[in-house]
């Protein structure tokens, strides 16, 4: 089975919301948009309304103790569950029910806690068969993939600091690269909205600088808005525009990183009962 972050046959194009980063822009329409997001198992609230607007070329960090539901919530935005209230709108288009696949066709990529590449293949290949899922040739035979990648598949590796692996196989790397490769599969779809959980998850000390640095070339280069998951809090203190602080399901603050560390509530939630 192809992994998610190469399920996709195309990209939608989206209006044209471009402004500052981290600022609307008049009449702008969110890249992404949550309105009193819900969702509920067996009477357990898991992510309690959720509303949050998420705007063009913005970094926008989630942050919370364990518990909080920050995969819950970022399932719900992907498309992997179904919310038992509120809505999601991405682009200007409401994709509450829609899967996950319709969602990557309109621009949405991801990225999970565990990495998902085809370790069979070379790192090449891995991005070719991306570029060629975003064109459509994927739904010819899976070998049709170049060797090298092609041409987009090399200024992906470029950009993530990999095109000297082209020819090795995906599954020597190290998990920081294997976390880059991911990248690169990612923006050989052309994404919009990148969604990461835990990128940091498993990798070792000496590969969170350079990852560090591909994920903000990623962001500042590309244009691509990014809502990251991470629990090394230097990393997106760095990096992020606004932070997303949740705490029992809900949104406890959505503000700049200065005003959210700043925060009595967020360090009662950080510093308390951490559930």
């Amino acid at each position: 089975m192809a992994p998610e972050t190469t399920d996709t046959t195309g990209a939608a194009e989206a209006p044209d919301t471009s402004g500052p980063s981290g600022a609307e822009a008049p009449g702008a329409v969110p890249v992404l948009a949550l309105e009193d997001l819900s969702w509920s198992v067996g009477g357990a609230v898991i992510v309690d309304g959720v509303t949050m607007r998420v705007e063009e070329g913005e970094f926008v960090a989630l942050i919370g103790p364990n518990g909080a539901g920050k995969t819950s919530l970022f399932n719900l935005v992907s498309g992997l569950t179904r919310p038992t209230g509120g809505s999601i709108g991405l682009a200007g288009t409401d994709v509450t029910r829609y899967a996950p696949h319709r969602r990557a066709r309109l621009g949405m990529g991801r990225t999970f806690q565990t990495s998902s590449v085809f370790g069979d293949l070379t790192v090449g290949a891995n991005v070719g068969l991306a570029v060629q899922a975003r064109t459509g040739e994927s739904r010819r035979f899976w070998r049709r993939a170049t060797p090298d990648g092609g041409a987009e598949a090399t200024e992906a590796l470029d950009l993530v600091r990999l095109a000297h692996r082209t020819d090795a196989l995906a599954g020597d790397l190290s998990h920081g690269d294997k976390r880059k490769l991911e990248l690169a599969l990612l923006l050989a779809r052309r994404p919009r909205l990148i969604l990461l959980d835990e990128p940091m998850a498993g990798v070792s000390a000496g590969e969170i600088g350079e990852l560090t640095t591909v994920i903000r070339d990623v962001h500042r280069e590309q244009g691509c808005t990014v809502l990251m998951v991470e629990h090394h809090m230097e990393v997106l203190l760095d990096m992020a525009d606004r932070l997303a602080v949740m705490h029992h399901g809900a949104l406890l603050a959505f503000t700049d990183p200065d005003s959210a560390m700043a925060d009595p509530e967020v360090q009662a939630a950080y510093l308390g009962d951490g559930a």
